[in-house]
């Protein structure tokens, strides 16, 4: 264990691994409670097309996907705030154009690179200082923004009519809310890439609202949840040979099912 912590490589990953849970955490509880899940998934999937784009260009695709994102997320921060009745025709047909122009613009790409599936299924492993560089400002940014205006987040997320009775521009704190998740998406790529990004997202909310009675303590718990949920799948993709985002999201999708079944029965 101890040989295995002193790798480069791993540092980074286990780095990466904890960065990539407090914004989850943060991001994920607000999308579980505001019921954004949907919107989520198709920023995520949307954000291939700015992969593609980055990669016909020689850009980073990072910086091609952040972009991209942020794009798809003002679109449809816009046209569900005016017509929400058509929420998931509108997403869906934004989630299969990102698609769509991710695939066109790889395919006009010369030559394959094999750093693609990386961004597709995660590559915790691969993280590099940059990445992490990446991970730590949009960390910092988030917390600070939830920090100071968590009441506003709050009072939009269970009664948003009456928030803006109040004065709070629920507007624009949707719009904030909805462009967060775009680079929370960006952020989470490389540890469990664009396909599984969504369950890591939801998973440890999830599980979270039924231990939390606050939104910061569901935040907090959703964190720390996370957190396990990579490091120990982290240690079971590099002790078994295996994907590492397929094992992260596998130890939560395992986590999660039991935590429902035990759950329930405790409930009822």
């Amino acid at each position: 264990m101890l040989e295995v912590l002193n790798l480069n490589f791993m540092q980074n990953a286990l780095m990466a691994g904890i960065l990539v849970s407090i914004i989850c955490g943060l991001i994920g509880s607000l999308i579980v409670i505001n019921r954004m899940t949907f919107i989520a998934g198709g920023i995520a999937h949307g954000a291939y097309g700015g992969i593609g784009i980055a990669f016909f260009f020689s850009l980073e695709p990072l910086l091609g996907a952040g972009a991209f994102s942020l794009l798809l997320a003002l679109i449809i921060a816009t046209i569900t705030l005016n017509d929400k009745a058509r929420i998931d025709s509108v997403i869906g047909a934004i989630w299969a154009f990102g698609m769509a122009i991710g695939i066109i613009f790889i395919d006009l790409t010369p030559g394959y690179s094999s750093d693609l599936m990386s961004y597709l299924f995660g590559s915790i492993l691969a993280v590099s200082d940059t990445d992490i560089y990446f991970m730590s400002v949009i960390c910092v940014v988030f917390t600070a923004v939830i920090v100071l205006f968590y009441r506003q987040f709050v009072a939009v997320s269970f009664d948003s009519e009456f928030a803006s009775l109040r004065g709070v521009n629920t507007k624009l704190f949707y719009y904030i809310l909805v462009c967060m998740t775009a680079l929370c998406v960006v952020a989470t790529i490389r540890v469990v890439g664009l396909i599984l990004v969504i369950a890591l997202l939801t998973i440890p909310p999830y599980i979270a609202q039924g231990l939390a009675s606050r939104l910061s303590s569901m935040m907090l718990i959703s964190a720390l949840f996370s957190a396990v949920f990579c490091v120990v799948g982290l240690f079971l993709s590099f002790w078994l040979n295996l994907t590492s985002g397929a094992s992260i999201i596998l130890v939560a999708s395992v986590c999660f099912f039991v935590f429902s079944i035990f759950f329930r029965r405790f409930r009822g």
